[in-house]
C-alpha cells in the first residue's frame, strides 16, 4: 500500500472501462460459472477454411455466483447482499471539517490518510461494496492528492466520441477504449495469453485494527472463505480464470469483443486472433518453470507460445496458424458486458 502510494504509474493497473465491462453491484460478465478445475471443450476454427475442431483441455469455471462487479467489499456480508440493502452513503455527504484527524494524534503527517479521522475511514467502509467506477472515487476520497496527479497521465473511462479532440491527450493513449487503432486492414491483431489459473479478481477488506498514524485504514479479511470445496472465495480474494496474475477479461477482451471486425476501435477492421495456452505445470522439478506452463511470466517459456510468435514473425497469417484457438469462456464472458462497439 505504501508503495503503490508513491508509485503514480501503478493507477495503470486499475481496470479499465467501469461497470460497462467489469459489471455492478449485481452484475458480472463472469455470473453464473463454476471456479473449479473441469474437463471443457476448446473452440479452435479457421476463418479462411471454414472449418471447426475441438478438443478437450483443463480450464476453469466458477462454480460459486459471487458479485465479482463488487471489486472491493467491507465485510463479507457486503459481498453477497443485494444492493438495494446496502447502504448508500456517498463521500459528499462528509464536510471538510469532518474529514480532518486530531492534531493532538497525528502531529507529523507523512500520509494522507493520516488527515482523515478513525471515524470517517471507518464510516467508508462500513458494509459497503465498491465497483470498477466507485471504487476510484474510494481512493480520491482516501487519497486525493495520489489521485490528482495519477489522473493527469491516466484514464479509466470508455468515449463516447473518438473523434473528440480531447482523446488526442496521451493520457488517453494506454486505454484501447478511449483511443482507436491506426487505419491498417492489413494489420493482424494477435492475443496471446496463457489462462486455466485461478487469479485475483476481487477483494474482501475490513478496517485495520491498528490505531497509530502512518498506518494502512483498509486490510484484505483473510478470514472470510466460502467454506466449501472448489470455492472461489478463499482468504478474501474471489478468483477467476486468468494467468494467475491478469484476469482473463483483460487478456482477452479486446480480441473478443472491442476490436473484433470493424467497430469504432477498430475502423478498418483489421482482423483479431485469439490463441489461449492451458496452464499444465511442469510434471517435475526437473522441468524448471515447464514446457507448457500458462503463469504470468512463466509462459515465456511455453513452446506453444514460442512457436506461435516464430511463425507470425516468419510471415505466418492468423488464419495459417489456425485460427482462434479458444479454451475459455472468454467469448460468452465479452458478449455479457455492455459495450456498445
Amino acid at each position: 500500500m505504501r508503495v503503490f502510494r508513491t508509485w503514480d504509474s501503478m493507477i495503470s493497473l486499475f481496470p479499465k472501462g467501469g461497470e460497462t465491462i467489469w459489471g455492478d453491484l449485481d452484475w458480472s460478465p463472469e455470473k453464473n460459472q463454476e471456479c473449479e478445475f473441469i474437463k471443457k471443450r476448446v473452440f479452435w476454427s479457421s476463418p479462411s477454411v471454414g472449418r471447426t475442431n475441438s478438443t478437450t483441455k483443463n480450464s476453469i469455471l466458477l462454480k460459486e455466483d459471487g458479485n465479482y462487479g463488487r471489486i472491493i467489499s467491507f465485510g463479507k456480508t457486503a459481498s453477497e447482499l443485494h444492493s438495494s440493502q446496502l447502504p448508500t452513503l456517498g463521500f459528499k455527504d462528509f464536510s471538510p471539517n469532518d474529514t480532518r484527524a486530531n492534531s493532538d494524534i497525528c502531529r507529523h503527517l507523512l500520509t494522507e490518510y493520516d488527515e482523515l479521522s478513525r471515524e470517517i475511514i471507518s464510516e467508508a467502509g462500513k458494509h459497503k461494496a465498491y465497483t470498477a467506477r466507485t471504487v476510484l472515487d474510494l481512493i480520491r476520497f482516501v487519497a486525493p492528492k495520489m489521485m490528482q496527479r495519477a489522473e493527469a497521465h491516466f484514464s479509466h473511462g470508455i468515449a463516447d466520441d473518438l473523434d473528440d479532440p480531447k482523446y488526442t491527450h496521451y493520457k488517453y493513449w494506454s486505454n484501447p477504449l478511449e483511443t482507436r487503432l491506426p487505419n491498417a486492414p492489413d494489420m493482424e491483431i494477435y492475443c496471446l495469453y496463457g489462462m486455466g489459473i485461478p487469479t485475483e479478481r476481487a477483494y474482501i477488506y475490513k478496517l485495520s485494527s491498528v490505531d497509530r498514524c502512518r498506518s494502512i485504514p483498509y486490510r484484505i479479511d483473510t478470514s472470510a472463505n466460502a467454506g466449501s470445496q472448489g470455492a472461489c472465495l478463499k482468504g478474501g480474494v474471489y478468483f477467476s480464470d486468468g494467468d494467475e496474475s491478469v484476469p482473463l477479461m483483460s487478456a482477452g477482451f479486446m480480441c473478443a469483443r472491442g476490436w473484433k471486425g470493424k467497430t469504432r476501435f477498430n475502423p478498418s477492421g483489421a482482423p483479431t486472433y485469439i490463441r489461449e495456452y492451458p496452464h499444465q505445470p511442469p510434471a517435475s522439478l526437473l522441468e524448471g518453470r515447464g514446457s507448457e506452463s500458462a503463469a504470468h511470466v512463466d509462459i515465456m517459456g511455453n513452446v506453444a507460445l514460442i512457436k506461435d510468435v516464430l511463425r507470425v514473425a516468419a510471415g505466418a497469417t492468423g488464419e495459417e496458424l489456425g485460427g482462434d484457438q479458444i479454451f475459455s469462456d472468454i467469448v460468452r464472458m465479452s458478449r455479457a458486458t455492455r459495450l456498445t462497439v
